[in-house]
């Protein structure tokens, strides 16, 4: 399952809407004989690829799968029956789909005399395909909130400068969370301030071939027409929305299911304030200012007992930068 799990990262960014999930089969003597992952939504499932690389040593074998196998037919088949032609004997699975319609999977491989176990590594799978969970499980997107920050909490300094707070290898890393994402977030205040482009590069500094929707938050028309996120690098919105909630649910009704919070200390307040935000990636340079405008602002919280806790569950070195990675403790 473990293997299924690192298979499954594989297709981050290029499967949505669909799911990441990976697979593994085993042959009756228990050798690998197959390996699969969903690489592209409209693609083969894990399971399919798998199988297909497995060949006629399913049969009798064990299937290991990231995510329950689906039970209906979509752009591609239900994978439990493709389970059921192989022979597969044992299906072991780490996650339940939490969809009504895609869900029913290891029922079916129950009553066809399968032996299914759940729940294996669910932990860590759950963690690779987060926010498509996010989205079935709370329909609305999965929301990652990304902040740069001096030691100090300063987002800026008193003048506006904030370029550049974090190292270029932690702005390398923004650039791969761009690209596996399904739209940018951000504020007119943000574009105003810094008339970002929201774009997602390769090392060489090309635009990359997948561009995620660029949105822009902005209530009153503050947005001036040669504003660079308005160019035709990517797609953009521009939303009036009047909540963090409301702006969701426009997002998703465009097939959005993750979403990159790259706005002000404002627009990240809000989303905090309203428990919109499901992860944190923070990347806090050792700089000092001692002024300007802190990260994070407008949440409401007034005394340390209210006080949003993370759990971390990553904390790293990057080029000089501390990362750290968790969810906001509900």
């Amino acid at each position: 399952m473990a293997r299924a799990v690192e298979l499954a990262a594989r297709g981050a960014g290029t499967t949505s809407p669909n799911p990441v999930v990976g697979a593994v089969v085993l042959a009756a003597d228990g050798t690998v004989a197959g390996e699969g992952w969903h690489e592209r939504a409209g693609g083969p499932h894990a399971e399919v690829g798998a199988l297909a690389a497995a060949g006629e040593r399913a049969r009798g074998g064990t299937a290991y799968v990231t995510l329950e196998p689906c039970n209906h037919h979509g752009r591609t088949g239900p994978c439990a029956q493709a389970l059921l032609r192989a022979g597969v004997a044992r299906v072991v699975y780490a996650v339940a789909d939490p969809g009504a319609v895609e869900g029913g999977g290891a029922d079916t491989l129950r009553a066809a005399g399968v032996d299914v176990l759940a729940g294996v590594l669910a932990e860590e799978a759950e963690r690779v395909n987060e926010a498509w969970l996010t989205s079935a499980r709370r329909h609305r997107p999965h929301v990652l909130w990304k902040v740069a920050a001096t030691l100090d909490g300063r987002a800026a300094a008193a003048d506006g400068t904030s370029r550049w707070i974090s190292s270029a290898t932690s702005r390398e890393q923004v650039h791969d969370l761009r690209r596996r994402v399904d739209a940018i977030v951000a504020g007119s205040g943000t574009v105003l301030a810094d008339d970002p482009h929201l774009t997602a590069r390769d090392r060489d500094g090309a635009l990359s071939p997948r561009q995620p929707l660029r949105v822009v938050l902005d209530r009153r028309g503050r947005v001036p027409a040669g504003a660079r996120v308005l160019d035709d690098a990517a797609p953009t919105h521009v939303s009036r929305a009047a909540t963090p909630a409301a702006l969701l649910a426009e997002l998703r009704e465009r097939g959005v299911v993750s979403v990159l919070l790259e706005g002000g200390p404002t627009l990240a307040g809000a989303f905090l304030a309203a428990g919109l935000v499901d992860r944190v990636v923070a990347y806090v340079a050792p700089v000092l200012l001692g002024a300007g405008p802190a990260a994070l602002s407008g949440t409401g919280i007034t005394t340390i007992a209210d006080a949003v806790r993370l759990d971390v569950d990553e904390v790293s070195l990057v080029g000089g930068d501390v990362r750290v990675s968790g969810r906001p403790r509900r």
